[in-house]
């Protein structure tokens, strides 16, 4: 979400919608909704102008848009995912983050080029300019910021956090002070135990050079006494540098806060406020007398008086296009609110954000478990790499586990996993089942223009008798929905449940890893070498280093074309 710099017009994008949606201010009127493309994310005015850009994530380009008019005026394809998008003060450049390739780029919004362009990390999203000029971005599954030379795009600074933070997918940058405000979630992997494995933390950066540690954080759980929020999504800081707002999506909270200028504090709570369905963008007007929140999954944008934090106005922005059950279910992965959890820290979508893995090993009772990805969930039962659950509707036992600690979308008896089905035994369960199995694959970036001649090759190794990778790893879903020992089984002390483990889906592993049922192979060619040295996933210890790179190619084009719903 964005404001136009003289305040006529706001503009949201909405990502179940495919569309922006232009609202004129300050009577909350919504003017023109304009189809951009599959989940746009990231939307910037240019500079003081009318006209703006957006990041639409799923197909792969940055869109212009005309606010006066409500016309689309052109687009940019780019290489892949992009997420945050931002504009300097005149509208001359645009930078956009690049999740997947791990890059950031430059665009002339004029002639809708891209000048320059940059690896920079891993999965980048969150984007801001410094007043002093320089470009922060996140890390999304590390929670890393790192500072940018505009022009070069050269990176000239690095902020670690700790090796437990994740899910950082916004950043915004303090009007005056060298301070730049990240929401992200802290993922203590070692925990099984819902009051003590999620964390919501707001993180502070001190961009001034040589500022000692630099970044601090503070547990946002914790913040107002002993009230939990969970999955914090975005922050805005007023114009005046005063307060600082902060999303909570997993609890539908916002958090209002003072902003300290003592740089060990740095923040105090002053208000707690309730929000729609799944808040995830907030923005201060330009005069510092209202902010506005957009309820994703209300579909609204709800505008809020600073000087007395109560409500001045709501518009509803957008239609859900799907049926009720599936946003009925969308909702109930989204929340940490009973009866999915008693204590609200944990959602779903805390480990599988947007149907996502969060690059996570986790240490359950059965033993260590890489977070898979759900995309392709209805082709791929049985579920879990114990395959342990053969239907979706089997984690109302996950929802009443003490991960979850919820009271259960079920009134009465629930079944067994792998046994009498709980399918039909609740509406509300029917929903979420509905929705996760709603989930797809997309097409790899590695395979836009076809297979390569190395994928090629390695398709043809892929589905020799000499390999015998498509034994187990075949049809749409590239799995024989079986369990196999392929070796793995003795790498971890804390197995309870192995040797054999579910054959996952091979689609869309370009951006999974780590990989394997322990995440001890950080890459595909450690799968095929390392961690496979009799020959148990696969017969690939006769092929050369040529060969087991073309075998990654091909792994990393899948799939090459869309499947699934």
């Amino acid at each position: 979400m964005d404001l136009s710099r003289d305040g006529q017009w706001l503009a949201c994008s909405n990502r179940d919608s495919g569309t922006v949606t232009i609202v004129e201010l300050p009577g909350l009127t919504k003017k023109f909704e304009i189809p951009v493309g599959l989940h746009p994310e990231g939307v910037t005015f240019l500079g003081k102008t009318h006209r703006l850009a957006v990041a639409v994530y799923g197909d792969d380009r940055v869109s212009f848009i005309d606010a006066d008019t409500g016309t689309l005026q052109g687009s940019l394809d780019v290489a892949d995912e992009p997420y945050g998008v931002v504009s300097n003060p005149d509208g001359s450049r645009i930078w956009v983050t690049l999740e997947y390739p791990g890059e950031v780029i430059c665009i002339d919004p004029e002639e809708r080029v891209v000048v320059n362009s940059r690896v920079v990390g891993k999965f980048p999203r969150g984007l801001a300019l410094t007043p002093q000029g320089t470009l922060l971005f996140t890390e999304y599954l590390t929670g890393m910021v790192k500072g940018l030379n505009a022009e070069t795009l050269e990176v000239i600074d690095t902020w670690a956090g700790s090796s437990q933070d994740n899910l950082a997918r916004q950043i915004t940058t303090h009007p005056t002070r060298a301070k730049a405000y990240l929401p992200m979630q802290r993922s203590l992997t070692m925990v099984s135990h819902g009051a003590g494995s999620i964390f919501p933390y707001l993180s502070i950066v001190d961009t001034k050079p040589g500022a000692g540690t630099r970044r601090t954080r503070v547990q946002m759980d914790s913040f107002r006494g002993t009230y939990v929020v969970a999955n914090p999504w975005e922050v805005a800081v007023s114009p005046d540098g005063n307060w600082l707002v902060i999303l909570f999506s997993g609890t539908n909270d916002l958090f209002v806060c003072r902003v300290l200028d003592d740089d060990y504090l740095e923040v105090e709570f002053a208000k707690l406020l309730r929000t729609g369905w799944n808040p995830r963008a907030v923005h201060f007007a330009e005069d510092g007398e209202t902010f506005y929140i957009y309820n994703a999954l209300d579909f609204t944008i709800h505008a809020v008086s600073t000087k007395t934090f109560q409500s001045i106005g709501t518009v509803q922005i957008t239609r859900w296009q799907g049926s009720e059950e599936l946003l009925l279910g969308k909702r109930l992965f989204y929340t940490a609110n009973p009866p999915m959890t008693a204590q609200r820290w944990i959602s779903c979508s805390s480990c599988h954000p947007d149907g996502d893995a969060d690059g996570r090993t986790w240490q359950q009772p059965e033993g260590l478990r890489n977070t898979q990805a759900l995309a392709g969930l209805a082709q791929t039962h049985p579920i879990h790499w114990s395959a342990d659950r053969d239907e979706v509707q089997d984690f109302e036992l996950t929802i009443r586990s003490s991960l979850m600690q919820g009271k259960g979308l079920i009134r009465g008896k629930v079944n067994e996993a792998l046994g009498e089905k709980n399918a039909g035994l609740s509406k509300e369960l029917d929903a979420l089942a509905a929705y996760a199995n709603s989930l797809s694959f997309s097409p790899s970036p590695h395979a836009k223009t076809g297979l390569s001649a190395a994928a090629s090759r390695g398709k043809e190794l892929f589905f020799s008798h000499e390999t015998g990778c498509a034994k187990c790893h075949f049809g749409a879903a590239f799995t024989d929905r079986q369990v196999h020992d392929v070796g793995t089984g003795h790498a971890d002390p804390s197995e309870k449940i192995g040797p054999n483990f579910d054959t996952p889906t091979l689609v869309g592993i370009y951006r999974t890893a780590p990989y394997l049922h322990h995440g001890k192979a950080e890459t595909l060619l450690e799968v095929l070498t390392t961690f496979n040295p009799k020959d148990q996933h696969g017969q690939t210890s006769h092929l050369d280093v040529g060969q087991l790179n073309d075998l990654v190619e091909y792994l990393k084009a899948l799939p090459y074309e869309k499947t699934g719903p």
